[in-house]
């Protein structure tokens, strides 16, 4: 589904444009998905634009003491195109073959089943996933901000961070919340991977939001003190982008995974085997940049 498309001739070429624009799909990756005859890149959802209230991701302190973050607003104006499920074994097995990606470790660099996602990924191999598939297709692919992810799960997505009324000035009481707060994120889920979709998907046709392999997004790990600023996101944050947030089920936080131990750090190890990742194409990337059509003296 989201295999690289590569135009083998500039007759080929000229043959998809004029089948676009003569109203019809063939020869392209696009699929009309509504009543408008809005085309959907294939494998992509559409998350209308819109506004979106969420408690954002952070350490979050007052009067020197921990606390739950402020309810923020989020404002899409446009429409948000996400892939629909995580990158698949096989998908990732090519960028490997292509020397474009790192092979992954052991108990995961033989995976290469197109319907299984790839797990055990750091950030960077995320990354440099989207910076391959990027060049192959010539649109931009990026990892998603965790309020992308929310955006994109929308309501199947349960907030469960802490909001329990507590004495800010006893530490024990937010410690006994926290704890309650983990036991109650510990389901029994199969750990087994199962194939795209076998967690269910929402209304958007976004698969797997809730199931048990983690995404990974872009948006670095801050501490934010509301004595400078009520707004979370606001002056007074502080980032730390060698740790991200995850999104799945609930919030985490985990660290790049460098696997170099020269260069990695306290970052040093091996992603966990729930860690997967999917893409947002974000076309506003490609806007300075020329067309296929004026590479090819059409424009």
């Amino acid at each position: 589904m989201l295999a690289p498309a590569r135009i083998l001739s500039r007759t080929l070429f000229y043959a998809a444009v004029a089948a676009l624009m003569a109203g019809c799909g063939a020869g392209t990756d696009k699929v009309a998905v509504n009543a408008a005859d809005t085309a959907v890149p294939d494998g992509l959802a559409a998350i209308p634009a819109g506004e979106l209230h969420y408690y954002p991701p952070g350490e979050y302190t007052k009067g020197g003491y921990p606390v739950s973050p402020p309810l923020a607003q989020v404002n899409f104006d446009s429409t948000l195109y996400i892939m629909q499920r995580q990158v698949s074994q096989a998908e990732f097995a090519a960028c490997v073959q292509a020397k474009a990606c790192k092979r992954l470790d052991k108990d995961q660099r033989d995976a290469v089943d197109p319907n299984l996602p790839v797990v055990g990924v750091s950030w960077r191999d995320a990354t440099d996933y989207a910076a391959w598939l990027s060049g192959e297709t010539g649109h931009h692919y990026r990892l998603p901000t965790f309020a992308e992810w929310v955006h994109a799960a929308g309501p199947g997505y349960k907030e469960d961070i802490l909001l329990d009324t507590f004495d800010p000035a006893d530490p024990a009481q937010r410690w006994l919340a926290e704890y309650k707060l983990e036991t109650q994120r510990q389901t029994a889920v199969d750990a087994q991977l199962r194939p795209f979709g076998g967690f269910g998907q929402n209304e958007a046709g976004m698969q797997d939001m809730v199931g048990n392999v983690w995404d990974w997004t872009d948006t670095c790990h801050s501490r934010y003190n509301l004595d400078i600023s009520d707004t979370a996101g606001a002056a007074g944050g502080t980032p730390n982008c060698g740790v991200r947030v995850v999104a799945g089920p609930h919030r985490s936080v985990i660290t790049d995974f460098i696997r170099d131990p020269k260069g990695g750090a306290c970052s040093v190890g091996i992603p966990p085997s729930n860690l997967g990742f999917r893409l947002v194409r974000d076309d506003s990337a490609d806007a300075a940049k020329p067309s296929l059509m004026e590479k090819l003296g059409m424009g």
